[in-house]
């Protein structure tokens, strides 16, 4: 255990699964095996673990399958990766800055070579692209992009601030062309409506997709990366026109947040995954103690967490912190 994480509030429930592992994404694979992909703390590589089971990613080790430019495009902030397999290929969606403008973060496409993501070479695919008649996506702050299929199509959705103004961060969503490009124009999913969104910075971020009982839940996470980050969540008919806003509805409260008691502190940027029985499980970052010296963002101590989702008589997704899952 870390130092700080030492010091903060350890109780029964929040000890981590993975320590310094921010933005965690866990994937089941076909074949019934887990990868595992996060934020590592000094932003400048990717990393994959992969085990036969969920519990044994916890100890299993990282290799590098990327490493950041050192100038230009992609040269700092490597950001929130996720693994997907797509048409039987692998690809890693992430987000870069450049060393000469920090915050110029724009999502990126890696593609695996082989079939097999561990071993074999990864080559860059550059930018994602927006549809030819789209003049908006990826032109300004862009990041935390996942894809998903629903009613048989593939959707992309991501975070982007809007270029004017206070530029607070809303969700988009398109339907994909290819892995590396859309066949949509960005469509409003979400903005920061509600004052939970809004706490040090209006964001609306880090969406993650569910898929069951016929729907859709989306979860997000909003407002600053300290212990007031939070997750909310959209529902849609999984069969609906997921590029049509009218077709989702929004939680008017957050379904995750901090819990002193517990020693949860800014619960967020989550992805979801399967025990090998099928159960659904919420993976997330969280710390374990609420003050942080410095900017939130590079403070490392954001923990890979797991939590069971269990469904409620609507079948509705339930995250509650009585459910934690350990290694």
């Amino acid at each position: 255990m870390t130092e700080q994480a030492r010091n903060g509030i350890l109780t029964d429930y929040n000890r981590p699964f993975i320590e310094q592992r921010a933005d965690p994404y866990i994937l089941h694979a076909p074949d019934g095996s887990y990868y595992f992909t996060a934020s590592v703390p000094a932003y400048d590589r990717i990393v994959l673990r992969h085990t036969g089971d969920l519990y044994s990613l916890a100890d299993a080790p990282d290799q590098t399958i990327w490493r950041k430019h050192e100038t230009g495009d992609m040269s700092l902030h490597i950001w929130a990766p996720e693994l997907h397999l797509i048409d039987g290929h692998w690809y890693i969606y992430y987000a870069s800055s450049r060393q000469d403008d920090i915050w110029h973060l724009r999502p990126y496409v890696l593609e695996c070579t082989g079939t097999d993501p561990m071993q074999d070479p990864w080559i860059e695919r550059g930018r994602m692209q927006c549809a030819p008649e789209d003049i908006y996506s990826f032109r300004a702050f862009s990041l935390d992009a996942t894809t998903f299929v629903a009613g048989g199509t593939r959707y992309f959705v991501w975070a982007e601030k809007v270029s004017v103004g206070i530029q607070i961060s809303n969700l988009y969503i398109a339907r994909m062309a290819s892995p590396t490009q859309l066949s949509t124009a960005q469509v409003l999913l979400t903005t920061p409506d509600y004052d939970w969104e809004r706490t040090g910075i209006w964001v609306n971020e880090g969406p993650a997709a569910l898929i069951r009982n016929g729907r859709i839940f989306l979860t997000y996470s909003a407002s600053s990366t300290g212990k007031e980050y939070c997750m909310g969540m959209l529902t849609a008919d999984e069969t609906a026109d997921l590029t049509d806003p009218a077709n989702w509805e929004k939680s008017r409260r957050p379904v995750l947040s901090s819990d002193r008691e517990k020693g949860f502190f800014g619960p967020g940027h989550n992805s979801f995954t399967t025990l090998s029985d099928g159960r659904d499980v919420c993976v997330f970052h969280s710390r374990t103690y609420a003050e942080i010296e410095g900017d939130p963002l590079y403070d490392p101590n954001r923990h890979t967490m797991l939590m069971e989702v269990k469904w409620d008589a609507a079948g509705r997704p339930v995250f509650s912190y009585e459910n934690m899952l350990h290694a």
